[in-house]
Parts: structure tokens; C-alpha cells; sequence
């Protein structure tokens, strides 16, 4: 049994806003490319694509509903994603401004900060559990149902955080002053920051 078009439409036409717009992990993949450049941010993408599919998995598995409904659980998620977003930040407004290649590749951050930030998304979680509730797409087989939304979430998260990715480091190229280049990554820095402030904001 498979899921009608309608059904698939109507479960990406919730999930590309949803997980498309600016928050923590697109902040920081736009800003990775625009600071660092496309390749050099590789790597961190990688992470943010594993750890993303590892919040999909929890979800998907009813851990994740578990682990919000126990005690002290959700603070140590918020502090763990404020942790990372200010370290991550850090990087972003010390990184090299545009074209300067060397310096970005070696400053870059990999896929162990991409992969940890995307596990310490608040958004995530919730956005996830709002997907995953609100969407049948096979009403008579509740297992092949939840690998279905699985596979339809996975391509909407690769194509939205790759999309991302280059559209700042498009963006970036275009950046040709160094103090314009330096200015640029504090305030994408900044941003991700308040992006953070809005994700956790109770």
C-alpha cells in the first residue's frame, strides 16, 4: 500500500515552511556557507543532515515524546543548543571574510558541531512532533505510515538545509571588501543568535 499524491502534497506543503524557514540549523547552514564558503562547510552540513535524520528517527519512534515528557529533559536541551549556538557563532564572527579560501577551509566547523546542533534543536523537536501528528498518509498501516512521512521528511531536510548552504555561500561571493566580508559574518553570527533567542523563547 502507498500514499496518495494528495496526501504526500499536503504533508510537504506543511514541511517546506516548516522546515525551511530561518531557524536555528538554517541560520547556521547559511551562515557556514556565507562565512566559510559551500565546500569548506561540507562537512558541517553532513552533521546537520545526520543529526537532523536522527531527530526524525526519534520522532518517528516516539522517543523523542518519551524523553520531552520526563523531568529536566527540556532544559538540558535548551542549555545544550545555547551552548553550541554561542560556540558556533564565535566561529562564524571570528571566521575569514569571503575569497580568503586557506583560512575558512582550516577554521570551518565539521560535522561533530553540525551533527550536535542538530540533536540540541529545539525547533526541531517540535516541528517534527507537529509533522508527524498532523499528517496520515496510510491510515491502514500505522508502521509503513511513519517510513513513508520518514522518507518524505528526509528529502524535504536535504533539499532545504543544501539549498541554504549555497545560497549563502552564493551570496558571499559577491562580497569583495574585506571589511564588508568581516562586518557581513558578525551579523550573521548575531543573527543565529537571535534566531536561538526565538527558538527557546518559551
Amino acid at each position: 500500500m502507498t500514499p496518495t499524491l494528495d496526501s504526500i502534497l499536503a504533508l510537504l506543503a506543511m514541511a517546506l515552511p516548516l522546515m525551511g524557514s530561518p531557524g536555528p540549523a538554517i541560520v547556521a547552514v547559511t551562515a557556514n556557507g556565507a562565512a566559510f564558503g559551500v565546500r569548506a562547510s561540507l562537512p558541517f552540513l553532513f552533521g546537520i543532515y545526520a543529526g537532523v535524520f536522527t531527530v526524525l528517527c526519534l520522532t518517528a519512534s516516539g522517543v523523542t515524546g518519551l524523553l520531552l515528557a520526563m523531568p529536566g529533559v527540556g532544559p538540558v536541551l535548551v542549555g545544550g543548543a545555547v551552548l553550541y549556538m554561542l560556540y558556533l557563532a564565535y566561529k562564524i564572527a571570528t571566521a575569514p571574510p569571503p575569497g580568503m579560501t586557506g583560512e575558512a577551509e582550516a577554521a570551518a566547523p565539521g560535522f561533530i558541531p553540525g551533527y550536535g546542533l542538530s540533536l540540541t534543536n529545539v525547533k526541531a523537536y517540535t516541528v517534527f512532533t507537529a509533522l508527524y501528528a498532523g499528517n496520515v498518509l496510510i491510515e491502514a498501516n500505522p508502521i509503513t505510515d511513519t517510513f513513508f512521512k520518514l522518507g518524505v521528511l528526509t528529502c524535504v531536510m536535504l533539499f532545504v538545509n543544501g539549498t541554504w548552504l549555497v545560497f549563502g555561500g552564493v551570496f558571499a561571493s559577491f562580497i569583495r571588501s574585506p571589511k564588508i566580508g568581516r562586518a557581513f559574518n558578525i551579523v550573521m553570527a548575531v543573527l543565529l543568535l537571535v534566531s536561538v533567542a526565538l527558538a527557546v523563547k518559551p
